[in-house]
C-alpha cells in the first residue's frame, strides 16, 4: 500500500486496517478549488496537517465546504518536493489518544502545493493568480514566531530583507518580502479584501505579521517602488485584516513508534526525513487529540462556516484572553517547568515525568495554587476546565513523544511570560502577596541549575537550543557541584533583568528565595531531586 491517490480507490482494504478516508470526490473538490481558491496556507508542517488540513476534510465529509485547501512553503521547499509532491499532497493523521487508542485519518483535503520561491516562476506565477482571485478569502499562516522578524537575534536587519526593501517587489528573497509581494500583486488588481490571518503560537500574532507587512509596505511606498496607496490598503481593515488568533495542538516530531504502526499495517515509503534546513518531515503526522483555534473574528472579504469544524470566532479582546490563560497560566508555564526538571533529571518523555508524583503536583501547585488566583478568564474556555484537561490528560498522555529537551528550546526567551506575567499580578493585587509564591522561584532556580549543562547524576548534557545562551550561561560557568557561593551575589545581575524574566526579581524580594534553591540544587549529586522532594509537598 502506498500513500496515494491511486492506492485509495481500493477502499475496502484501507477501512479494514481502521483508516478513515476522505469522503468526498477528490477530483471534483481540486478542480473547484483551483477554479475559485478561498484558503491558501503559508507553512507546510505538522501543526497545518493534523490541525486546519483535518478541520477542512471534516467540513468537505459533511458537505459543508465544497473547495479544499492549497498549501505554499516558503521556508523548507524541500517539504513540497519530497513529502507533498510525491503522495499526491496526501497524508496520514495519526491521533494518539490518552486512553491509549490510536484513530488514523488519511487527510486529503490539501489539493494544491506550492513553493514560495520567486525564482521557480511556475510556483510564484501560480501564487500570484491565487491572489488575483475574487474568491480567496483567507490567506493564513503557521510560519513560527521567527517567520515573521525582519531582524536577526542581535536586532540587525536581516540582510535579504534589506534586498527586498531596496528592490522591490519584483523578485523577492525574504519570506515576508514574497508574501508581501503577492499581496502588492492583489491591490494591483482591484484592491481586493482579504484575511492575513497568523495561526502561529505566539502573542499577538496578527500584530507581528501586519508590522511585517507594513515595514515593506512604507519602504516600497517611500522608494516609489509600489504605487501609492498601496500602504493606505494594508491600513485598512475593511480592505486588509491582520486578525489574531490563538491555536493549541501538540504536534511533536514524527516519531518511529507512529512509523512503524504504519508499516505493520503494509504501507510503504513512509519513512521519516531531516531535510538540509534540519527539519524533521515525514508523510504522517502523529498529534494529540485536544485542539483549540480562537480567531478574531475579522475577515472583509467573509469566510466559511469553519466554526462547524471547532474553530472558535470571537473579538480580539477575547483571543488575547484566552492567548493569556493559556501561556501565562494554564499550559506553556507547565509544560516549561517540566521541560527543565526533565532535562536535569534525565527524562526523555514529558508524558513520563507525570508518573512522578513530585512532578506532577509540582505543576498542579503552580497551576492551580499560584496561577489561577490571577488568570485571565476569557469566558469562553474555563480556566479550571483547561488545566484540569492538561493536567489529566494531555501532558500525561503516553503516546505523545514530546520531549522535555524540544520545550526547554528557548526558555530565556519565554520566562519573562510564562511567569512574569503572573508575578506582575501578584505585585498589582491588593489581596495577594507576592511573597506567597513558592513554586514559581523554585522553577527559576531549576533553570538557573540547568544552566550548568550538568545533570543531577552529575553528567553533562547538551542545552536546548536559545539565542541568549551567551550571555546567561557565564553567570553559572565557574560553578561546580559541590561549591559554595555567595549566590546572590553572582547571580544578582541576571536576576534583576526583566527582559529574561519580565520583572526585577530583586526588586519584588524574590531573588533570596531563587537563590537559595539554586544553593540547594548544586549540593551536590541528587541535591535537585532533593530539593524538589523538600518543597514540593504532596
Amino acid at each position: 500500500m502506498k500513500l496515494l491517490q491511486s492506492d485509495l480507490s481500493n477502499k475496502a482494504e484501507w477501512e479494514a486496517l481502521g483508516y478513515e478516508l476522505p469522503q468526498f470526490d477528490s477530483a471534483l473538490v481540486k478542480k473547484a478549488t483551483k477554479e475559485n481558491p478561498f484558503w491558501i496556507h503559508f507553512g507546510s508542517g505538522n501543526i497545518f496537517r493534523a490541525f486546519q488540513a483535518n478541520v477542512v476534510q471534516t467540513l468537505l465529509n459533511k458537505n459543508i465546504l465544497d473547495r479544499g485547501l492549497i498549501v505554499a512553503e516558503g521556508y523548507d521547499y524541500e517539504i513540497i518536493e519530497k513529502i507533498n509532491h510525491p503522495h499526491d499532497d496526501l497524508s496520514i493523521l495519526v491521533t494518539l489518544k490518552s486512553d491509549g487508542s490510536v484513530s488514523k485519518t488519511v487527510v486529503g483535503s490539501v489539493v494544491e502545493s506550492l513553493t514560495v520561491n520567486s525564482h521557480n516562476r511556475k510556483d510564484f506565477d501560480r501564487l500570484k493568480e491565487i491572489f488575483k482571485a475574487n474568491s480567496l478569502q483567507m490567506v493564513s499562516f503557521t510560519i513560527t514566531e521567527k517567520g515573521y522578524s525582519l531582524v536577526d537575534g542581535l536586532g540587525k536587519e536581516l540582510p535579504n530583507v534589506t534586498q527586498d526593501m531596496l528592490n522591490g517587489p519584483a523578485d523577492p528573497e525574504s519570506y515576508i518580502g514574497k508574501v508581501a509581494s503577492l499581496l502588492y500583486t492583489r491591490f494591483q488588481n482591484g484592491k481586493k479584501p482579504i484575511a492575513m490571518v497568523s495561526m502561529d503560537n505566539c502573542s499577538h500574532n496578527g500584530d507581528k505579521l501586519y508590522d511585517a507587512m507594513i515595514a515593506f509596505g512604507k519602504s516600497w511606498e517611500e522608494n516609489g517602488l509600489v504605487e501609492k496607496g498601496f500602504c493606505e490598503y494594508l491600513n485598512d481593515s475593511s480592505n486588509v485584516s491582520f486578525p489574531c488568533t490563538m491555536i493549541d495542538k501538540i504536534t511533536p516530531r514524527p516519531d518511529s513508534f507512529v512509523c512503524d504502526l504504519l508499516n505493520k499495517d503494509g504501507l510503504v515509503g513512509l519513512a521519516p526525513l531531516v531535510t538540509t534546513k534540519n527539519t524533521y518531515i515525514a508523510p504522517f503526522v502523529n498529534a494529540e487529540e485536544c485542539e483549540y483555534l480562537v480567531i478574531e473574528d475579522s475577515f472583509p472579504n467573509g469566510r466559511p462556516a469553519l466554526e462547524k469544524g471547532g474553530f472558535i470566532f470571537t473579538t480580539r479582546e477575547t483571543v488575547d484572553k484566552v492567548e493569556r490563560m493559556k501561556v501565562c497560566t494554564c499550559l506553556n508555564p507547565l509544560h516549561t517547568a517540566l521541560a527543565i526538571f526533565g532535562c536535569l533529571l534525565g527524562y526523555d518523555l514529558i508524558s513520563k515525568e507525570m508518573q512522578n508524583p513530585i512532578l506532577k503536583k509540582l505543576v498542579e501547585l503552580i497551576g492551580y495554587q499560584e496561577g489561577l488566583p490571577v488568570v485571565v478568564n476569557p469566558g469562553i474556555i474555563n480556566p479550571k476546565e483547561f488545566i484540569d484537561t492538561v493536567v489529566n490528560v494531555r501532558i500525561p498522555n503516553p503516546f505523545m513523544p514530546d520531549t522535555p529537551q524540544r520545550i526547554a528550546t528557548d526558555t530565556s526567551q519565554k520566562l519573562a511570560i510564562r511567569f512574569g506575567e503572573t508575578i506582575k499580578a501578584y505585585v498589582a493585587s491588593s489581596d495577594l502577596n507576592v511573597l506567597d509564591l513558592k513554586y514559581i522561584p523554585l522553577v527559576f532556580a531549576g533553570w538557573l541549575r540547568y544552566l550548568m549543562a550538568i545533570d543531577d547524576k552529575g553528567n553533562s548534557f547538551e542545552l536546548s537550543p536559545d539565542p541568549l545562551l551567551d550571555r546567561v550561561c557565564p553567570y553559572v560557568n565557574t560553578i561546580k557541584l559541590g561549591d559554595h557561593v555567595d549566590a546572590y551575589s553572582s547571580l544578582k545581575p541576571l536576576l534583576q533583568d526583566k527582559t529574561i524574566f519580565g520583572i526585577d526579581l530583586c526588586e519584588v524580594g524574590l531573588a533570596k528565595l531563587v537563590c537559595d534553591y539554586f544553593a540547594e540544587m548544586i549540593i551536590g549529586e541528587g541535591a535537585i531531586e532533593a530539593a524538589l522532594n523538600k518543597y514540593v509537598t504532596i
